[in-house]
């Protein structure tokens, strides 16, 4: 009798194991599959911003002959985004999409989406097929436009590190110190995100409120999360600016989530047209 329940038992076992080991080895092929998806999609509708030539000085030396050296240059413009988007390609993929968040030297590189309700683009990469990495989406209360006062950004935090896994680097002074801004692009705006906070909450804190239009209550919001914040922003908050909050998954307690304010700042808006691949 025991020899037989023994036997049931390891089967049992064995199945459970069997079947573990494949539902691994088909989640990492959904990350490797979504970490190519998004690749292509930064490779197929987006491209480096022309830098600006450096300029020389004209002024003479102290003689009158000649000119000094060049007036050291980084090449970049800071009143635009590093990157230009062809949205008009990108809407005929995904007519969802509603921007484009970048942040140099992460891997934060992805199209924003949203849907009429926050569960669509859970398990959905932006061309709307399955994958459990999802997308980066905006919550379903908020305008298509980012004319709120705050415009929340959700992203899942993956194990291979992707999508909004790395916001809880903020967390460090000295991550934020390399790392101040990133960048919203849109079809008719882009936007420098200047990071005013970051730190962990729970998943049902008042972080989460949406507040259509700026005013008192979205002041003493701001107050709030800035008084909470990891890091020591340079930025000071605009009570008239518009806002995102990015969130994603943290692992410090049951519903925790880790979260940045940033401050919208328009700049330069440049389109270009790439071709269809």
């Amino acid at each position: 009798m025991w020899k037989w329940i023994r036997r049931i038992l390891m089967i049992i076992l064995a199945a459970v194991f069997l079947f573990s080991g494949t539902m691994v080895i088909l989640i990492q092929r959904q990350y490797s599959a979504s970490k190519k998806t998004y690749a292509q999609a930064a490779e197929r509708f987006t491209v480096a911003a022309p830098t600006v030539q450096p300029t020389e000085s004209g002024d003479l030396d102290a003689d009158g002959n000649g000119e000094s050296p060049a007036i050291p240059d980084t090449g970049k413009n800071v009143n635009a985004a590093p990157i230009i988007v062809d949205f008009a390609a990108l809407l005929e993929v995904c007519p969802d999409v509603v921007g484009w968040i970048y942040c140099e030297g992460t891997v934060i590189n992805y199209p924003v989406v949203q849907a009429a309700d926050n569960d669509y683009y859970l398990h959905r990469n932006y061309d709307g097929s399955y994958n459990a990495s999802g997308s980066i989406f905006v919550e379903a209360k908020n305008g298509r436009d980012f004319a709120d006062a705050n415009t929340i950004i959700y992203g899942h935090h993956m194990n291979n590190g992707s999508m909004f896994a790395g916001l809880e680097d903020w967390a460090n002074q000295a991550y934020y110190d390399s790392h101040p801004v990133m960048w919203l692009l849109t079809p008719t705006q882009n936007y420098k995100i200047e990071l005013v906070s970051g730190y962990t909450t729970s998943a049902f804190s008042d972080t989460y409120t949406v507040y259509p239009n700026t005013g008192e209550a979205m002041s003493a919001y701001l107050d709030w999360a800035v008084a909470q914040s990891d890091f020591k922003s340079t930025v000071t908050p605009d009570e008239e600016a518009k806002y995102v909050v990015l969130s994603t998954c943290a692992y410090v307690f049951d519903n925790a989530r880790y979260v940045l304010h940033g401050m919208l700042v328009p700049v330069d808006t440049e389109t270009e047209q790439l071709p269809l691949a």
